[in-house]
């Protein structure tokens, strides 16, 4: 058994096209990537480490519209591996679930989300409170949410979704489980997904409530918007200060555990840019304050982060510090990796260049070898030729084409009939049986070929109920032999209609009239018209060699009562 790990690169290639070929192709337009595939399963295939090829391929299935492609792979992994691949491979569903939530819940929904259409992406739930209505419900981080209160939402903003969940007390909520979250810094930076095992929320573990819906991405996007209901509540529970003069606006100092702000996700360093349509960019400390406590519904939007580096302590400074280093060394890293990542390319490349070169030269070297082989034989066979006829003299010419001709004659009488078959006698005198054993000891050769196995030239169909011979008749003189019939004619094959005495065929004694002839040196005549097998007669008789081989398929012997008249 030969396994995919010894499959040349090519080979591989070309099963997985012929295999997935509509998958690949319309999920992968890029050739380099397509070449990763490829060359991920057959590492996959020589080292049988599971848990690696399902990390590479996450590297190129990167995005939800590719999933597929994990199905499309799966009959290519070992039975063995298939269970432990199905674990390891996120778990895609096109069915959709429907839950019913309690907005009012005092714990909230218990879930957060991130995405919108001004991502150009879908709503998907990144984080979910253990324990709470979601999470009880069966949601999982990773769904996509398609439909709330019967609305599609395929075009609607982040904020308009969470508008749409305050409009009803139970909220009914469709998702289907894609198992990617989507990510993105800002909108001017392209979308990527990062799958559920990898993905790690900001958000924390506070507790879920509808404002915490409205968390639209943590650190993964530097402005957001968060809806926060004060009522039945203490307060927000954060602090806020004035930026310096080199860093003007409105911060957020301190959060307290577990109170509201922290389960929106708001952080010591984000700077308000706006509340309840109020543009905080120049407002002072005081006014920050009275804005924020003239309404028991805010809705903030934040950038995130943006006065972090005020508030940190040293150790916090120096911990960034090294962080961006880390982040500039993996980004060095990565360059480097897709800069040795095409030279590779470019080098197979080159070598496939250089393998069809080879082998288009191969093949030119091979057809010169052929023709002058060809042209060899040709001149031995002319040489051959011009020595025969030297040593032996011209051939003779062709014999008249009445020993072949296809007109029906009648027998001649003779005194001494060869035709053991059709015997219209009472009884076949012992003198004559005598006569016809002594010629044929005379001449030295058999009628019939006793090794011959017919099937070796015909199928079971052409030779079905036949009695199929072969004659291996000596050239001494003319073949004496007619010929009738043909596929085109009534008969429908090639038949012997006279056998003339002397001939060669008289002389060897296996043929008689009413003979099937099936091939002549080889050549099948079974579909044959009258001329051809006539004309390839001849040419087998007059050309070089002693003998010339016939296939025959024998009449059946006629029976005496067959030859009797009653009166």
């Amino acid at each position: 058994m030969c396994y995919i790990n010894e499959w040349p690169k090519r080979f591989l290639k070309t099963f997985i096209q012929q295999f997935s070929d509509y998958q690949v192709n319309l999920l992968i337009d890029n050739e380099a990537e397509k070449d990763y595939l490829y060359d991920v399963l057959r590492m996959y295939h020589q080292s049988m480490n599971l848990p690696v090829l399902v990390g590479d391929l996450k590297l190129v299935i990167n995005e939800p519209s590719r999933l597929p492609l994990f199905d499309a792979i799966r009959p290519l992994i070992p039975l063995k591996h298939q269970v432990e691949y199905d674990q390891l491979t996120p778990k895609r569903s096109r069915k959709l679930k429907e839950v019913r939530l309690d907005r009012l819940d005092p714990e909230g929904l218990g879930l957060s989300v991130r995405g919108g259409v001004e991502f150009s992406c879908g709503l998907f739930i990144s984080q979910l409170v253990k324990g709470g209505q979601a999470d009880n419900a069966g949601l999982q981080v990773g769904d996509e949410i398609v439909r709330i209160n019967g609305y599609s939402i395929s075009s609607c903003t982040h904020e308009e979704v969470i508008n749409l969940i305050r409009t009803k007390k139970i909220v009914s909520i469709k998702v289907r489980h894609v198992g990617m979250i989507p990510v993105k810094s800002s909108p001017d930076e392209p979308l990527k997904w990062q799958y559920v095992d990898q993905f790690v929320s900001e958000c924390g573990e506070g507790k879920g409530s509808v404002a915490g819906l409205a968390s639209s991405g943590g650190r993964d996007s530097k402005e957001k918007k968060v809806f926060i209901s004060l009522i039945g509540t203490k307060g927000m529970g954060c602090s806020i200060s004035s930026g310096p003069t080199q860093k003007p606006g409105i911060f957020i100092s301190n959060v307290k555990p577990d109170s509201l702000s922290a389960e929106v996700g708001l952080e010591v360093g984000d700077q308000i840019v706006e509340v309840n349509g109020v543009d905080f960019s120049n407002v002072d400390h005081k006014e920050a304050v009275r804005v924020l406590k003239s309404s028991r519904t805010l809705t903030i939007s934040v950038v995130a982060g943006a006065g972090k580096e005020l508030f940190m302590t040293e150790e916090e400074r120096q911990r960034e510090a090294r962080l961006r280093e880390l982040e500039r060394q993996e980004l060095m890293h990565q360059k480097r990796l897709a800069l040795e990542t095409n030279k590779i390319i470019k080098e197979q490349q080159e070598k496939e260049r250089l393998r069809k070169l080879e082998i288009s030269q191969k093949a030119a070297e091979e057809e010169e070898r052929y023709r002058r082989e060809i042209e060899q034989i040709t001149a031995e066979e002319e040489k051959f030729k011009k020595e025969w006829e030297e040593d032996w003299g011209p051939k003779e010419p062709p014999k008249s084409l009445k020993t072949v001709t296809a007109e029906v004659h009648s027998p001649p009488r003779s005194k001494h009939k060869k035709d053991l078959k059709g015997v219209a006698h009472d009884q076949l005198e012992t003198d004559d049986v005598d006569e016809v054993n002594m010629k044929q000891d005379k001449q030295g050769f058999q009628k019939y070929v006793e090794d011959f196995d017919p099937y070796s030239m015909f199928t079971p169909d052409q030779i079905i109920g036949k009695d199929v011979r072969l004659l291996r008749i000596k050239k001494e003189g003319s073949l004496d032999l007619a010929v009738e019939g043909g596929i085109d004619s009534p008969i429908g094959k090639i038949v012997v209609s006279a056998i003339y005495e002397d001939g060669a065929a008289d002389k060897h004694g296996g043929i008689v009239k009413g003979d099937e002839i099936l091939a002549v040196n080889g050549k099948i005549l079974i579909d044959s018209k009258l001329a051809e097998a006539q004309a390839t007669l001849a040419k087998a008789w007059n050309m070089g060699g002693d003998w010339i081989d016939l296939v025959i398929a024998a009449s059946p012997p006629k029976e005496y009562d067959d030859e009797m008249t009653f009166f």
